[in-house]
């Protein structure tokens, strides 16, 4: 997966590319789909949701260029294995999920990766962020936003970059916000396709059936 997935795509951060060959992928995944953890795809996971593409998980946590103690937004917490990157990065991370259900299961994950002390997961409404817990050094948003929400840009710290997809329902840009003061530097990164952000800063819970949604590149 490292060589041929990340690193044969042009994923360079050497620590992101060593944490994601240490981490067992396997154990984020439903159990009849454990043989195939490691493939070149996005899987499912329960409430409809699913367990990203290694390369984009790799793409989207290198743009956000995390350190040890970095403080993360994660908007949609899904199995929890970006939010495990991240802490295996040094990072400490607020990581909301709006299924209650999912949020439990991920906990427990971390918890036996003996990462509970670096993620703390929430459920609620993530495309407005956490403006209790912010200034973010860092947020990471695990599913497309139809514009970047000004809830989240005001929740970083000057100097914190967020990445999100930010597009239509069917097609997005993965964009880097960048702030700088009160400026705020936009980069496109690559054309993805993410399933809706729900919520007050995203899509309405209608925005595309579910069984219409496409294959979610991102959790």
């Amino acid at each position: 997966m490292v060589e041929r997935q990340l690193r044969g795509r042009g994923i360079l951060d050497e620590t992101v590319l060593a944490v994601m060959a240490s981490l067992p992928r396997e154990l984020f995944v439903p159990p009849g789909l454990q043989s195939v953890a490691y493939s070149d795809e996005a899987l499912p996971i329960a409430a409809g949701q699913s367990i990203s593409q290694p390369y984009m998980v790799a793409r989207m946590t290198e743009l956000l260029e995390p350190g040890p103690g970095m403080h993360v937004l994660e908007v949609g917490t899904g199995s929890g294995y970006q939010a495990a990157v991240l802490a295996r990065l040094g990072c400490v991370v607020v990581s909301v999920e709006r299924h209650a259900d999912l949020a439990g299961v991920a906990r427990v994950r971390l918890d036996e990766l003996g990462l509970a002390d670096r993620v703390r997961i929430v459920v609620g409404d993530g495309s407005v962020g956490r403006p209790e817990d912010a200034p973010f050094g860092g947020i990471l948003v695990t599913a497309a936003a139809p514009w970047i929400p000004d809830a989240l840009s005001g929740q970083l710290a000057d100097g914190g970059r967020m990445v999100v997809p930010v597009g239509s329902t069917r097609h997005q840009e993965l964009t880097l916000v960048v702030r700088r003061g009160d400026t705020f530097e936009t980069h496109d990164c690559g054309a993805c396709v993410f399933v809706p952000l729900v919520g007050e800063a995203g899509f309405g819970e209608t925005a595309l059936p579910h069984h219409l949604w496409p294959g979610r590149l991102s959790l």
